[in-house]
């Protein structure tokens, strides 16, 4: 082939070449509405992010835009109206950044803009209100959806220290900081493990509120002493870091309260400790007086146990335990227990719960090299007068009994929801047994008591007397309830 032949051949292609690429781009222009009246539409005009921290940012929330037409759109703007300066992060396409340029949807299609923001520290004392919009520029038009937190500033308890083991491993914790109480002008935040030290009292007074950070602890250690101090109308509360609703009333969102085999008069009064993993971990008890005095207190949603104990000694009056994943109240390795106008009403319905709420037991099982062995720990006493003891389970009550221990318990004119005998009149004294309470709305936790309850006016008198008011304030009259609400007549409640 001569050399004119295949110039002529190559520039032809070329010229075929350079035609397909110039009709590919005119009709992929040509794809593109520019048409005013085509604008985008969005799931949503606003994004509202409820309280978020100083610092810790907030959950990853979500907008839909949508291409309704019949072609493509092309976005010549995506971007925060503050810019730079913006507390919300936005990520278009698996990039994070504070603005886009042409991004096209294709005909009838859509695309997601994930969000998230970070309140930054402004020492006041008070809320603020957090705001921003998304601006997109299409078509000559000018869109927007708001963008709306709430943040507040707070105290937070980092770990900051560090304690080595002889293998080399580790753990990092913080202080909690106890030659004055913990303030209340702001909430405070812990993360980690936060230890109250030995020879030292952490006092929370009335109105303090805490979140708690994923798999926190506040450790009381031995010598040390926890005294929550709330009051009727001004309750100190515990709970996780998130109030986006997802979260309101979701478990295991941080670890636990955790008090030392040796800590000593440990006290809770008027505290509601919501959404964690265990409520109250209380170790085997060295002292005369009770590891823990719990009054007043609400311990619901808690993923394993509202309190477990090992061995402890502890007192429980006028208070809640409710919607536990495993058990609502385990007592376990022996002890010494009192519980009076308690009210442990499982309803959790998260999965299947196959675990009685309330359990007993004497000893523990270990190993010594390689052979199981038993370890009996005596079951002082567990009484449990003018309580309620019911759920969702047919069997919310479990004896684990080892016969060559102590073993005691009585049930005082409660309200049970048992398959175990309960005749025996030395543990079982004038008990309701298998009577649907009647609370007001398991659903919402509200466990108040309905007109026709049976539990209305069924208590022992002398108990009645020795806690004369109620969890609500309310006093109690000559025939208490059952439970740590008295039944009020026409209660809105």
């Amino acid at each position: 082939m001569s050399f004119v032949k295949k110039s002529v051949i190559q520039v032809s292609i070329l010229s075929f070449l350079l035609f397909i690429i110039v009709f590919s781009s005119c009709r992929k222009d040509e794809d593109f509405i520019e048409d005013p009246s085509a604008k985008l539409a969005f799931s949503t005009d606003s994004l509202l992010f409820d309280t978020v921290f100083t610092t810790l940012g907030s959950v990853t929330k979500q907008i839909k835009i949508y291409n309704r037409n019949d072609k493509s759109i092309r976005i010549k703007s995506i971007r925060l109206a503050n810019g730079i300066n913006s507390m919300f992060r936005i990520n278009v396409d698996g990039i994070p950044d504070y603005q886009f340029s042409n991004v096209e949807i294709a005909a009838n299609d859509s695309m997601y803009i994930f969000v998230k923001v970070t309140v930054n520290p402004n020492n006041q004392n008070n809320p603020l209100i957090v705001t921003d919009s998304i601006v997109f520029e299409s078509n000559a038009n000018i869109q927007d959806v708001k963008l709306i937190a709430w943040g507040q500033d707070a105290y937070y308890h980092v770990p900051n220290k560090k304690l080595t083991f002889t293998d080399g491993s580790f753990i990092t914790y913080s202080f909690a900081g106890c030659k004055t109480p913990w303030a209340t002008d702001k909430p405070h935040v812990v993360f980690g493990l936060c230890v109250v030290d030995s020879d030292s009292t952490l006092i929370i007074p009335e109105g303090c509120k805490i979140h708690m950070a994923p798999d926190a602890i506040l450790w009381v250690l031995d010598k040390a002493s926890l005294k929550i101090n709330g009051s009727l109308n001004n309750k100190v509360k515990i709970q996780g870091c998130r109030n986006d609703q997802h979260y309101k009333d979701l478990p295991g969102q941080w670890g636990k309260i955790w008090l030392s085999r040796a800590s000593v008069n440990n006290e809770i009064n008027f505290a509601v400790i919501r959404n964690g993993s265990i409520g109250i971990q209380i170790d085997t008890n060295v002292n005369a007086n009770p590891t823990l005095k719990l009054e007043n207190t609400i311990i619901e949603n808690m993923s394993v146990a509202g309190i477990f104990a090992q061995g402890a000694k502890l007192k429980v009056v006028n208070s809640v335990i409710s919607n536990c994943g495993q058990y609502a109240v385990v007592l376990s390795i022996g002890g010494n227990y009192e519980f009076y106008h308690t009210t442990i009403g499982n309803y959790w319905d998260y999965n299947f719960r196959q675990t009685p709420s309330l359990v007993l037991n004497n000893y523990y099982k270990y190993k010594e090299n390689g052979i199981e062995k038993i370890s009996l720990r005596p079951l002082e006493k567990a009484f449990f007068g003018n309580c309620i003891i019911y759920g969702n389970y047919e069997k919310e009550i479990g004896l684990d009994k080892n016969t060559n221990a102590t073993f005691n318990f009585e049930f005082d004119h409660c309200l049970l929801k048992t398959e175990l005998n309960t005749s025996n009149t030395v543990n079982y004294k004038s008990c309701l047994v298998n009577q649907n309470p009647l609370f007001k709305n398991t659903d919402l936790n509200d466990l108040h008591l309905m007109d026709n309850s049976p539990a209305k006016f069924s208590g022992n008198s002398s108990f009645g007397m020795l806690f004369p008011v109620d969890l609500d304030g309310v006093t109690r009259s000559g025939n208490p309830s059952i439970g740590a609400y008295e039944y009020v007549v026409s209660s809105s409640k």
